[in-house]
C-alpha cells in the first residue's frame, strides 16, 4: 500500500552537502508550523524553535561548537538554514523534540528541501561559548538543544541506501 505520505517517508534521505541558495522565509515558517504540530507529552508543548537563516550566524554557531568538540573545521554542513528546537531538560522533552524534528524533515522533503539531523547540539549545549551563541540565536537560557535540522537544497542527488528491516510480526 502506498500514498503520497508513505512515499515521502520512504524516499527521504539525509543530505550533507548543500547549495549556496537561500530558503525563503515562507517555507521556513511552514516547517516551523509543521514542527509545532508534532506530538508532545501530554500536549504540554514546552518546546521553543529558533530558525536561523543567516549563513554567518550559522557558521558562528558552528565555530563555537567546533571549538567545544575540538574539531576546528566543523561547519554544520554549511546549510542555508538551521532550525534549533530546544526544551527544558528531561527525557520526555527529548522525545518531543525528536518528533518535531521528524515533522520538519518530512515536510522539508515534501517541499524539495534537503535536510540532515545535527546531534552535536546536545553534546555542546552547555559549553559557555556555544551557550552564548545559542542565547544570541533565541534559545532560552534554561533550554537544552537535543538536535537541530540543517536545511538547504542538495548539492547532489542523495544516494539511495539500503535500509535494515529488523521487524517481528506476531499474529
Amino acid at each position: 500500500m502506498t500514498n503520497a505520505v508513505i512515499e515521502n517517508i520512504l524516499t527521504r534521505r539525509s543530505v550533507r552537502a548543500f547549495q549556496e541558495k537561500p530558503i525563503d522565509r515562507e517555507a521556513i515558517e511552514t516547517l516551523l508550523q509543521c514542527a509545532t504540530h508534532a506530538p508532545s507529552a501530554m500536549n504540554r508543548q514546552t518546546w521553543h524553535f529558533s530558525a536561523v537563516l543567516n549563513p554567518e550566524k550559522i557558521q558562528k554557531l558552528a565555530a563555537a561548537m567546533g571549538k567545544a568538540l575540538g574539531s576546528p573545521n566543523y561547519n554544520l554542513y554549511r546549510p542555508a538554514a538551521l532550525i534549533i528546537p530546544s526544551n527544558e531538560t528531561g527525557l520526555i522533552k527529548t522525545w518531543d523534540n525528536a518528533c518535531a524534528l521528524e515533522n520538519i524533515f518530512l515536510a522539508a522533503h515534501s517541499m524539495g528541501i534537503a535536510s540532515v539531523w545535527i546531534n552535536q547540539g546536545s553534546d555542546t549545549c552547555n559549553d559557555p561559548g556555544v551557550r552564548a551563541v545559542l542565547t544570541e540565536l533565541g534559545v532560552p537560557e534554561d533550554h537544552m538543544v537535543y538536535g537541530m535540522a540543517a536545511l538547504g537544497y542538495a548539492a547532489a542527488e542523495p544516494k539511495d541506501v539500503e535500509k535494515k528491516y529488523p521487524v517481528t510480526i506476531i499474529e
